[in-house]
């Protein structure tokens, strides 16, 4: 059998911490909706169909005016990238290319710590553009922030193959995990576009790497729990990095939200016996034992620092323009596997920061704060973080939606079920979402607003333990490898309003297979499907765009990519291909640059071996499926950032 590659290792411990509550599925709320009634006389046809997938992703699609009129680009793998005709997609920067001054040149076979530090960091995700102030055009010159989720040591580093749990860490050493440490978190860096093509400005004063060493400062109601305390931070208040950084958010304000997620990973080891964070740790998966960092830090290691984990998990602010400020996880906004932390500006002023926890059977999430954001002084909404309401959010069977806050006092938040106070509830955010109903989703990533039509849209990326029992007639998907996307409408338009409708906007997957139960409109080609929804982005325009995690040519016959997706008008529901990333990579991170002429997409894990296809052999430095981007034979494949734009000018997809 061919061994797991890191990233598919990763998500076969994704469920390490599985819900184990009573809570329903989304499956079994989908199918509730029908009536039983009507499904016993075989009534359910593309009226009942149309309740939950909504009407108009059923119609062929005849729209009056295209809203991606670009030409589609054909689906497919291969080890190379690939965008849609009449656009130009270039990288930007790759792992080990320089941040800050005085950073040496990428050595792949002498890599140190030291120089780690100073580089691109590895597998980039979320990418969040800020443009620069008083700049001549702020859609051509501005700062980018980059998550660095996390390392693959069998693509970095020469001779090793994959390191694990389950190879005893055989191949690391000191100096190897801390330079995956170095490779985490996130990097800072200054951007221009000059004759037509963006480039980094280097030795910025504004460039910065973020690692998981960075001293950091734990804020909100969590903020100095005995829970959070450890031998090095007696306090619980001071805290070292931060770790698998997946998606995130930027704020009106101009900081950058990124965002936590698979932090079970790096912690090894065992409780002290009857300790009280065991139920705790369980709920996360804790120990993932995927890294050998605590081999050789003993904050990674349960058995020296219980807490150590319940620092990890949460939303960190990072203000890009002062690389001396120091990062604040914000703690009220919750902790758990944060895929992202995306918001809008409600009518009333008050910041709404939607989050999904990624991982099947878990939630999703709201958080609204307490005080309005004042546009007129930056610096008034320096904490503004600190203070909100977190919710959670029940889809009840008839197409409506609640969003339950989680609060100590409130409903089952009590002494009596081992709460205390909010920092309890907020360590174990997983637990209290648990107890007030919330309703078990499909993995769910990004969850991002549409400004121009106060839509909300869930990435729900696949579940594939969902089993038979938990779906009938009018959900038949019980294997669900290829997800899909919810689309929720708050009440009134009011992103603060505790209700809302919700509907599902597409099944994923090959709409030529029956058995697939993919809902794409008819108009929708052979090219525009996929599956595995990840991250997405809204344009200026209020366009949809999606990218994907897990298609390859064992599984789906393509590669990952970005995927344009009609919301409105008689084309709601088609899908259309746009951008392509080489064989064994995952696309990340989009994000448009205010006018919408230039597209930041992230490139993560290009190389990896594709696990559906029997006959592929497990990627190695020295053999990777790709060599990309470099296509060096003496370099290893790099993680990158890629800038997609128009050629001629104009706005991206049009």
């Amino acid at each position: 059998m061919t061994a797991l590659n890191r990233s598919q290792a990763a998500e076969a411990a994704e469920d390490d911490g599985s819900n184990g509550s009573d809570n329903p599925t989304l499956a079994a709320v989908v199918a509730a909706r029908f009536n039983r009634r009507d499904l016993l006389r075989g009534t359910l046809a593309v009226g009942a169909i149309s309740a939950v997938v909504g009407p108009r992703a059923l119609a062929a699609a005849e729209p009056a005016a295209n809203p991606f009129p670009f030409v589609e680009l054909p689906a497919g793998s291969d080890e190379r990238h690939h965008v849609a005709a009449g656009h130009d997609a270039e990288v930007l920067i790759r792992w080990g290319d320089p941040v800050l001054p005085g950073a040496p040149a990428f050595d792949p076979r002498r890599q140190t710590p030291e120089a780690q530090s100073k580089q691109f960091g590895y597998n980039n995700d979320f990418i969040g553009y800020f443009p620069m102030p008083g700049a001549a055009d702020p859609a051509q010159h501005g700062l980018l922030a980059v998550n660095h989720e996390y390392t693959n040591e069998e693509l970095m580093f020469p001779g090793l193959g994959r390191q694990d749990g389950k190879t005893a860490f055989a191949g690391m050493s000191r100096d190897l995990v801390d330079i995956e440490m170095a490779a985490h978190g996130g990097s800072v860096i200054e951007v221009r576009r000059v004759d037509g093509r963006w480039q980094v400005v280097p030795d910025s004063r504004y460039a910065r790497r973020i690692t998981a060493t960075t001293p950091m400062e734990i804020t909100g109601p969590a903020a100095g729990s005995e829970r959070l305390r450890t031998k090095a931070d007696p306090d619980g208040r001071r805290v070292h990095g931060m770790i698998n950084n997946c998606a995130g958010g930027t704020t009106p304000w101009g900081t950058w939200l990124t965002c936590e997620e698979n932090i079970n990973y790096y912690f090894q080891g065992k409780l002290p016996e009857g300790h009280g964070e065991a139920r705790n740790h369980k709920r996360l998966g804790i120990p993932g034992n995927l890294y050998a960092w605590g081999r050789f830090h003993d904050r990674f290691d349960l058995g020296a620092e219980p807490n150590e984990p319940n620092r990890f998990g949460w939303v960190v602010e990072i203000d890009p323009f002062d690389p001396n400020a120091v990062p604040k996880k914000r703690t009220a906004m919750g902790r758990f596997k944060h895929e992202g932390a995306a918001g809008i500006v409600a009518k009333d002023g008050r910041y709404v920061v939607f989050q999904g926890d990624d991982e099947r059977f878990d939630y999703v999430y709201r958080f609204v704060t307490e005080a309005k954001v004042d546009t007129a002084d930056r610096q008034a909404n320096r904490d503004i973080l600190d203070r909100g309401t977190l919710s959670v959010a029940r889809f009840d069977a008839d197409g409506r939606g609640t969003w339950l806050p989680l609060v100590f006092g409130q409903g089952p938040l009590t002494p009596e079920n081992g709460f205390r106070d909010q920092a309890d509830v907020l360590v174990e955010t997983r637990r209290a979402a648990d107890l007030v109903g919330a309703t078990k989703m499909d993995r769910p990533e990004d969850v991002e607003a549409n400004p121009k039509t106060g839509k909300v849209y869930v990435m729900l990326t696949n579940n594939v333990r969902r089993k038979a029992d938990q779906v009938d007639a009018a959900n038949p998907r019980p294997d669900n490898r290829f997800g899909h996307i919810v689309e929720i409408t708050p009440d009134s338009g009011e992103h603060t309003a505790p209700g809302f409708a919700w509907e599902v906007l597409v099944r994923c997957g090959d709409p030529a297979i029956a058995a697939v139960g993919a809902t794409f409109s008819s108009a929708t080609t052979k090219d525009g499907w996929f599956g595995m929804p990840d991250n997405c982005a809204v344009d200026g325009l209020g366009r949809l765009w999606i990218s994907t995690d897990g298609n390859s040519a064992g599984r789906t016959g393509r590669t990952d990519g970005i995927w344009a997706m009609e919301t409105e008008g008689p084309g709601r529901g088609t899908g259309k291909h746009f951008f392509q990333v080489p064989t064994g990579a995952e696309m990340c991170g989009p994000y448009f640059t205010p006018d919408d002429t230039t597209f930041f997409v992230a490139v993560q894990h290009p190389g990896e071996a594709d696990e559906e296809d029997p006959k592929a052999e497990p990627a190695t430095f020295e053999k990777p499926a790709t060599r990309w981007p470099d296509f060096d034979p003496n370099l290893p494949p790099r993680p990158a950032v890629v800038t997609i734009t128009k050629r001629g000018g104009g706005r991206v997809g049009t």
